[in-house]
């Protein structure tokens, strides 16, 4: 008897703000394949919680196959710590016909091990590009913070000036819905890590205008002049050594 390829469909939960994160649940042959993943010798009734969309669903998302074989990560779970709680690593890869899921591993659990999928190519990428499609989980704040992201990016050497570096733009749907955040790092990051760094912090409300406008406009208030002028020193390697002193 022949085994027909394995089928994928993406669900993305969605709790309302302050219950919970956003989760993309991959869900194989009808069934939560998260829900269904056990842990061996592990205590505390943990269990994986889906990546967030943003991450896993972008529009160059990992979840896309290609020849070359890369590692995504589907899950964590706990503390987000994955060496003390764990995370669930895949190798996706195309393979002719098909996309396979293989090369398990999670650091928290060494004896771990999932079988290998095979999704016929076709559906599985028509399926990651309907989730990629689907935005029906986005609030105000996580849309201006995605336009805003991706117009900061656009703008390649609006740091180099400041010896600075964009980490990240982010809001929590779960702590924060009403707030974006930014995070800057300086110097740029640099393969000698004993070297002084600093992190800056900066957060703005979203008010009820049209996001595409905040995001214009917040972009030009970054862009005007030196940002580590008004943020909030938040991280960093012996940050005083750069004339950053902690608070």
């Amino acid at each position: 008897m022949t085994m027909g390829p394995d089928l994928l469909s993406l669900s993305i939960v969605c709790p309302p703000p302050g219950e919970g994160g956003i989760e993309v649940r991959p869900i194989v042959n009808g069934r939560d394949f998260l829900a269904g993943v056990s842990f061996p010798g592990r205590v505390g009734g943990l269990r994986y919680l889906g990546v967030g969309p943003r991450y896993l669903l972008g529009r160059a998302g990992p979840l896309h196959a290609a020849m070359t074989p890369h590692e995504v990560r589907l899950a964590w779970s706990g503390c987000g710590v994955e060496e003390c709680c764990g995370a669930l690593y895949v190798t996706v890869r195309r393979d002719g016909d098909y996309v396979v899921w293989a090369g398990w591993r999670d650091l928290a659990n060494q004896a771990f091990d999932l079988p290998e999928l095979r999704f016929a190519a076709d559906q599985y990428e028509a399926e990651v590009l309907r989730a990629v499609e689907d935005r029906g989980w986005e609030w105000p704040a996580g849309v201006v913070a995605r336009l805003l992201e991706a117009g900061l990016r656009e703008r390649g050497d609006w740091l180099a000036r400041w010896e600075c570096e964009l980490e990240d733009v982010w809001a929590s749907r779960l702590t924060e819905p009403d707030r974006i955040s930014v995070l800057l790092r300086h110097p740029p990051s640099r393969a000698d890590t004993d070297l002084p760094w600093a992190q800056f912090l900066m957060t703005f409300p979203i008010s009820a205008d049209a996001p595409s406008e905040q995001a214009e406009h917040l972009a030009g208030l970054l862009t005007a002049g030196d940002p580590r002028a008004t943020a909030e020193l938040c991280g960093g390697y012996n940050p005083e050594q750069l004339g950053y002193p902690w608070p």
